[in-house]
């Protein structure tokens, strides 16, 4: 199998949520990345909906790079059907494995792990570390609350503008278009 041209970076919780739309979301997008040939990087485990986009992008062909630290390995939660899966001592070295191998990052519901990943990169952006496109795909409304606590940091001078460099979508499609891949 080929390394693809392109390739997304998927943060995503290691469970599957309250509402079947986030594993439909996450099936949905790992099988449109097969279908259009691009690539995806996440975190390596083999449960919730971190599992489910390497499943649906597995099945549907593609090509898939798990990144994840020993200490998961340890638990047993390391998938071991992907394509290439690394193993890195820390969470920090994940995070900048994932980035630097990404053209762009697309953020499904997730919770404390996913947030922080989400922020990272975010803040990677706003020190221009990288320019690469950061979507928050807003299934089922997830993260209405969340962006409006972030309009009004905005409004506050917090944010000093950047707000507007989180791309906001509402299906696969328009996510994969604002990261620039579709």
């Amino acid at each position: 199998m080929r390394i693809p041209e392109k390739s997304i970076a998927v943060f995503c919780a290691a469970a599957d949520g309250a509402r079947p739309q986030y594993r439909d979301t996450a099936e949905e997008l790992g099988a449109t990345l097969a279908r259009r040939g691009i690539g995806l990087i996440y975190g390596g485990a083999k449960v919730g909906l971190m599992g489910a986009v390497a499943d649906a992008t597995v099945k549907a062909g593609g090509y898939v790079v798990g990144v994840i630290p020993h200490v998961l390995v340890d638990k047993e939660v390391a998938h071991d059907g992907v394509t290439e899966l690394h193993v890195t001592e820390t969470m920090h070295t994940r995070k900048a494995m994932m980035a630097e191998r990404a053209n762009a990052f697309v953020i499904l519901p997730g919770g404390f792990g996913t947030f922080e990943e989400m922020f990272e990169v975010l803040a990677w952006q706003t020190l221009k570390i990288h320019s690469k496109p950061v979507v928050l795909l807003n299934t089922e409304g997830f993260y209405d609350t969340m962006l409006t606590f972030l309009d009004h940091c905005d409004a506050e001078g917090m944010l000093r503008g950047n707000r507007k460099i989180l791309l906001v979508a509402k299906t696969v499609d328009e996510a994969l278009t604002s990261a620039g891949v579709a």
